[in-house]
């Protein structure tokens, strides 16, 4: 299969890699020249056979939508868009109905796995027709991890069910590193008890009901970083998360673990604190998102 990319960024370069190391031919488009592999959306169209499968792979917002009106205007019938960024759910809608009138596909594919994802695989949420998801499975099949095809995609329903599991995902996300930076500064403010934080972090690795990935990388973090010491507390947030309490208070869905870690992010805005540093530590570990130095 022949596939084009748009979008060469930390993630769109990295699924470039991981496709053709197993055996999927990628032809990318970015309009920094020295990661593209052509000079113009004309040039990718022209390089794919038809139908033609282009996934987008930019920020969310202005960029995606520019970039799909563009492509739309040199793709053919029958060919079809994934868009696997980070997207708003209610966005996905609207760019299907717009490539629907030109008989221009669409998917939208929420994406977990951050710089990892080239080693690890990257977990795939799907929303479109299963017609379109067929065509599409063997990219699919490259990206996710190795094991069970289902424990690593879903198809999640229609257009905008893919976004939609996504920025569920990733209010749990929110959650979950709050969580644990918590917990971590709890054990920091007890040296006087806990003379080894990050062993005792380590030490729940293996056997503990709370194991998790977020747990190896918060070691890994403090393991380069003994305290953070060169970290600022300050942490961003993309979006999804503030999506996904947005779309609670609609549906009248209580998630007070989710809006109490995104209102952690606007405290972490107005001063330092440990846990915060440890939030931004876990966001930078498992999504190659900029810290700021302390």
């Amino acid at each position: 299969m022949h596939i084009g990319i748009i979008g060469l960024g930390k993630m769109g370069n990295s699924m470039r890699e991981r496709l053709r190391s197993r055996g999927v031919s990628v032809t990318g488009y970015d309009p920094n020249a020295e990661v593209s592999d052509v000079g113009s959306l004309i040039e990718l169209v022209s390089a794919l056979p038809t139908p033609r499968v282009i996934w987008v792979m930019v920020p969310s917002g202005r960029i995606t939508d520019d970039v799909i009106r563009s492509v739309a205007d040199v793709l053919s019938p029958d060919d079809l868009v994934i868009d696997g960024g980070n997207s708003r759910y209610t966005e996905d809608e609207l760019h299907g109905s717009f490539l629907a009138e030109r008989r221009i596909r669409f998917l939208d594919v929420g994406v977990s796995g951050g710089i990892w994802g080239l080693r690890n695989g990257y977990g795939l949420m799907a929303g479109g027709e299963p017609a379109d998801i067929e065509l599409a499975m063997p990219v699919f099949d490259a990206l996710r991890p190795d094991g069970p095809r289902d424990e690593g995609f879903v198809h999640a329903g229609p257009i905008g069910a893919g976004h939609y599991v996504k920025m569920v995902h990733n209010g749990i996300e929110y959650a979950l590193m709050q969580a644990w930076a918590e917990g971590y500064e709890l054990l920091e403010s007890r040296k006087d008890l806990v003379t080894d934080v990050t062993g005792s972090l380590k030490a729940w690795q293996r056997g503990t009901v709370v194991r998790s990935w977020l747990l190896e990388l918060l070691v890994k973090a403090l393991e380069e970083d003994p305290e953070f010491q060169h970290i600022s507390g300050y942490v961003e947030d993309s979006g999804e998360g503030r999506w996904t309490v947005h779309d609670a208070l609609d549906r009248g869905v209580a998630v007070p673990t989710i809006s109490a870690a995104i209102f952690a992010r606007f405290v972490s805005r107005q001063k330092d604190s440990a846990s915060m540093k440890a939030v931004a530590a876990l966001r930078n570990q498992f999504g190659g998102h900029a810290v700021r130095k302390s």
